[in-house]
């Protein structure tokens, strides 16, 4: 059994709040908080910590939309806006701060719901893809580590570069370290006696 979605209106109308948590509760089981001030937005997110949030703005500007997303927390997860009107500027304020879902004049009962839904399967690829480029800009600062660790080698010790990584790898294994962080600590010597 899946633990129910918790999630975060930020809607200052009632009668729009009403209508949201209603279309919400006809679609599933949901455990849902509705912050009608934006006064400490940021802090009323974190203190419930929400698995989605949903913010209905009527009519946003580039420093509501900006303020609005940092508060929401956007890379940490999913956040869909419901705006009535937008321009070209606007939807690319909103792509670039994060947002998963940036609908107009979509506030109807019956999209609500599947809006939700693609934007928590965005909000999961968009980290996906940020957690593997974080990944390979690690992988590529190690090896460039290692490559200057090899240069340092061979020019110390004369040898190859198969035995400078040799040699590398073996102080790796013998220390129960990664060859990495060996790499590391030589570029880190040999700077410091520059």
């Amino acid at each position: 059994m899946h633990p129910k979605l918790s999630i975060v209106i930020v809607e200052p109308n009632v009668d729009r709040a009403k209508l949201i948590v209603d279309s919400l509760h006809e679609a599933g089981d949901y455990s849902i908080f509705v912050i009608a001030e934006d006064t400490g937005l940021a802090r009323q997110i974190a203190n419930r910590n929400p698995d989605l949030v949903l913010i209905d703005v009527a009519h946003p500007n580039r420093d509501v939309l900006e303020e609005l997303t940092l508060a929401s927390g956007a890379f940490e997860r999913p956040v869909a806006m419901f705006v009535d009107r937008s321009d070209h500027e606007l939807t690319k304020a909103a792509i670039q701060a994060g947002l998963s879902a940036y609908v107009v004049d979509g506030l109807k009962p019956e999209r609500i719901k599947p809006i939700l839904d693609a934007a928590i399967a965005r909000f999961h690829m968009y980290s996906q893809m940020r957690t593997e480029l974080k990944a390979a800009k690690a992988a590529l600062s190690e090896r460039k580590t290692i490559d200057r660790a090899k240069g340092l080698l061979m020019q110390a010790k004369g040898c190859s570069e198969e035995e400078a990584y040799g040699l590398l790898r073996k102080t790796a294994m013998d220390q129960g370290r990664k060859v990495a962080d060996v790499a590391e600590a030589l570029v880190t010597a040999a700077d410091l006696l520059k």
